[in-house]
């Protein structure tokens, strides 16, 4: 099994950050990373069953939201390989906020945990792309 990790801070408070990434079809935050955000089927975007497709690409769907513990998890159901359904099975993507209360800021967690036979290759496709997503939302909020 393969995965990834990647965290960062955000000097925003935790409710701020989490009304800003909890909403599956909005990625206004994520500008220069994300280039279209294509909502799927009828279920909205705070949801669980949302479905969205990223840059024309990678097509996921929002599995959990929970607003008490600032948390989502997100399937990945196909895309350009190496995350393509026949390159990749059982990938879940996982977001989770902490508050950080010495400073009113957030710490943001992004994992993911996939089966593949190219584990290194799925990851080095990933982890650029979760790094860059949050640094995209550290830039939104630094203003």
């Amino acid at each position: 099994m393969g995965s990834c990790y990647n965290t960062s801070v955000i000097n925003a408070p935790i409710a701020a950050v989490w009304d800003k990434i909890r909403n599956f079809h909005k990625m206004d935050w994520a500008a220069g990373v994300i280039t279209s955000v294509e909502p799927v089927g009828d279920v909205p975007g705070d949801e669980p069953g949302a479905g969205r497709v990223l840059n024309e690409a990678i097509h996921e769907t929002l599995r959990t939201l929970n607003d008490d513990d600032y948390s989502l998890s997100y399937t990945i159901d196909d895309g350009p390989s190496p995350i393509s359904k026949d390159d990749v099975s059982n990938y879940l993507g996982e977001v989770r906020l902490v508050p950080i209360t010495e400073n009113d800021a957030t710490l943001i967690e992004w994992k993911s945990s996939y089966e593949s036979d190219a584990n290194e290759a799925v990851g080095d496709f990933c982890n650029p792309i979760y790094r860059a997503l949050l640094q995209a939302l550290k830039s939104y909020f630094a203003g």
